[in-house]
């Protein structure tokens, strides 16, 4: 299951949540209450490994 991250925009709490595609988002603070919730987005980690992600590379 995915992980997702949500910050309040009323009392700016941080909190990552693991939810399935189909669930809903969150839009409730657990910590004030408010219906002021957003997902938060960001680049997802990657890390190139091994030969062939170079332009510098021959192809095989």
């Amino acid at each position: 299951m995915p992980t997702y991250h949500y910050r309040c925009k009323n009392c700016k709490y941080d909190f990552t949540e693991q939810q399935s595609f189909t669930d809903d988002p969150i839009t409730i603070c657990p910590e004030c209450g408010e219906e002021q919730v957003r997902k938060v987005y960001s680049a997802p980690p990657i890390e190139f490994k091994g030969s062939g992600f170079y332009r510098t590379d021959k192809s095989k």
